[in-house]
C-alpha cells in the first residue's frame, strides 16, 4: 500500500530550511520563466529540436523532475543530504546561465529573469551557510 505524505517531515523540515524554501520557490518560478524565454533553445541536444518539440520536451522532463525532487523532500524524514544537493544546484545553476549569457539565442534579458535565478542561487547560499 503506497504511504501517505509525510506531514511530521513537511513541518519539521521546513522550518529547519527556511531559506532552501525561499530557493525552492525562485527556482519553481524561474522554470515557468524559461519557459517564456525558451530555454530549450540554449540546452545541448534539446536546442536541435524543433521549437514546437523542444518545448514539449522540456516541459515534459520537468514532470519527473518535479516528482522525484517533491518525493525526496516530502516522502521521507531523512531528507538533508539532498536538500544540501539542491542548493548546490541551485548556486551551480547561477554559473550556467553566467555561462550562457552570451548564446545567441539567449533570451534570459529581464530584471525579473535575473532576480529569479539569483535569487535561487543567493538563498541557496544562504541554505547553506546557515
Amino acid at each position: 500500500m503506497p504511504r501517505a505524505l509525510n506531514s511530521g517531515a513537511l513541518v519539521f523540515n521546513s522550518m529547519n530550511h527556511p531559506f532552501f524554501y525561499i530557493a525552492l520557490a525562485f527556482i519553481l518560478t524561474h522554470e515557468m520563466d524559461a519557459i517564456r524565454c525558451h530555454e530549450w533553445r540554449i540546452f545541448p541536444g534539446l536546442s536541435r529540436l524543433k521549437d514546437q518539440t523542444g518545448f514539449v520536451v522540456f516541459t515534459l522532463l520537468h514532470l519527473p523532475l518535479y516528482a522525484l525532487l517533491f518525493w525526496g523532500l516530502f516522502g521521507r524524514e531523512n531528507n538533508e543530504a539532498l536538500i544540501r544537493g539542491v542548493n548546490v544546484f541551485f548556486i551551480v545553476h547561477v554559473g550556467l546561465h553566467l555561462l550562457f549569457l552570451k548564446h545567441p539565442k539567449n533570451e534570459f534579458t529581464s530584471a525579473l529573469s535575473w532576480i529569479l535565478i539569483a535569487g535561487a542561487g543567493l538563498f541557496g547560499l544562504l541554505s547553506l551557510l546557515v
